[in-house]
């Protein structure tokens, strides 16, 4: 695997910036609070870039170890990059659960965004194409499909129960017992996934399975000769390490962003602005993994990555934050409508559930007919995609 983790850089950038993170939290009395606000944000990014690099050499040296290729070790290095994610979203939930399911449900949009951009930047052959790897095909596309219906269905089911005041609250939101049952079987889908695909497609595959984007990744051919794969203390080292400073970033990057979000507040602008620009900073880590893996010519770690920020929004950060919801409510943390109603149907809600169901359609198609993205589909994603989030943005 390409990039195996060589250089002290991942170390620079978790020291320094978590100096300039202790310099925003510690020091913000006697700084002004733009100052305060970009330490945070800055040095909250830096420590994400970090911990992401100490993760990829951790998965990478789990992949060495029991034979992973370089797509199914960066899908589960983007599992782990959900981590500050997570720890941002948990905050925001606590304090305003109606902004945080909002968004997460952004966080998916920002993600296929992402994954449209950077399918531009894929190797491609003398035709223009640039060709998936297997998983990415046969497994994320079907996720890709069961998201689409996820957020369809479900919309749909608000919208009704809106309309008609229909349901055990009356139509005003959904309860505890909703929250559960859909994030539970949400979360039942990606455990039966991960567990395809590592059973599936785990080992190396064939060179003609790589050509294109996958064929780039960094063979064993065209680097150096193989090492010794590191101990399973080093490998649990660099993911503890990763894992660890991964929630200081994404705590401080979230501390930034509730900063920025209350001032666009303050200035008139609308909530989804600041939802969006709140699920942008979610997205610190994956984005920081795309990065970081492309930077080291690791194509299929970073197409997982990519990948893997579409996918698992629905299946991992969504019903973990639909479960969460339920829990702060059961617990008093937050308060229930008197319906007991924890989750509002309102315009932004629905509206965030129902128009996440044209980008999952559209990665279905791009990637699912042929395996490959040509420059078509590329400018469709890239339209789709934005023009989705500009409607929610300025219309939602």
């Amino acid at each position: 695997m390409a990039g195996s983790g060589e250089g002290r850089g991942w170390l620079y950038k978790i020291g320094g910036g978590g100096a300039v993170v202790a310099v925003g939290m510690f020091g913000h009395h006697a700084l002004p609070l733009w100052l305060a606000a970009a330490c945070l944000g800055l040095g909250g990014l830096a420590v994400v870039f970090g911990s992401c690099e100490a993760m990829i050499k951790s998965v990478e040296g789990v992949g060495k170890r029991v034979g992973w290729n370089p797509f199914v070790a960066g899908t589960m290095a983007g599992l782990a990059s959900n981590v500050p994610e997570l720890v941002m979203l948990g905050f925001v939930l606590a304090a305003a659960p109606r902004v945080g399911f909002i968004v997460t449900c952004l966080t998916l949009h920002v993600g296929a965004l992402a994954f449209g951009l950077y399918s531009g930047f894929l190797p491609r052959d003398a035709t223009g194409h640039a060709r998936l790897p297997e998983p990415l095909v046969k497994i994320s596309t079907d996720l890709f499909a069961a998201a689409a219906g996820v957020f369809l269905g479900t919309g749909l089911v608000m919208l009704m129960l809106r309309t008609f005041s229909a349901g055990d609250h009356g139509g005003e939101g959904l309860g505890a017992a909703d929250l559960y049952v859909l994030g539970a079987a949400l979360l039942f889908v990606q455990i039966v996934a991960t567990l395809e695909l590592v059973k599936r497609f785990s080992s190396d595959e064939p060179e003609e399975a790589h050509d294109g984007a996958s064929g780039s990744a960094g063979s064993a051919a065209d680097g150096p000769p193989p090492v010794a794969p590191p101990s399973w203390g080093t490998i649990a080292g660099f993911g503890a390490i990763g894992l660890a400073t991964s929630v200081l970033g994404g705590h401080a990057v979230g501390d930034f962003a509730d900063i920025l979000v209350e001032a666009l507040d303050e200035a008139g602008y609308p909530e989804m602005v600041g939802a969006l620009l709140l699920s942008v900073f979610a997205s610190a880590g994956a984005f920081a993994m795309i990065v970081t893996s492309h930077a080291n010519k690791m194509y299929d770690v970073a197409l997982a990555s990519a990948a893997g920020q579409v996918s698992q929004v629905p299946f991992v950060v969504l019903p973990v934050a639909l479960i969460l919801l339920a829990i702060l409510a059961q617990t008093g943390v937050i308060p229930t409508a008197s319906s007991g109603a924890i989750l509002p149907i309102d315009l932004e809600t629905t509206s965030v559930m129902l128009l996440a169901f044209p980008p999952m359609l559209m990665l279905w198609k791009a990637v699912q007919d042929d395996g490959q993205v040509s420059w078509v589909e590329t400018a469709a994603m890239i339209c789709v995609f934005g023009i989705v989030i500009y409607l929610l943005a300025v219309h939602g």
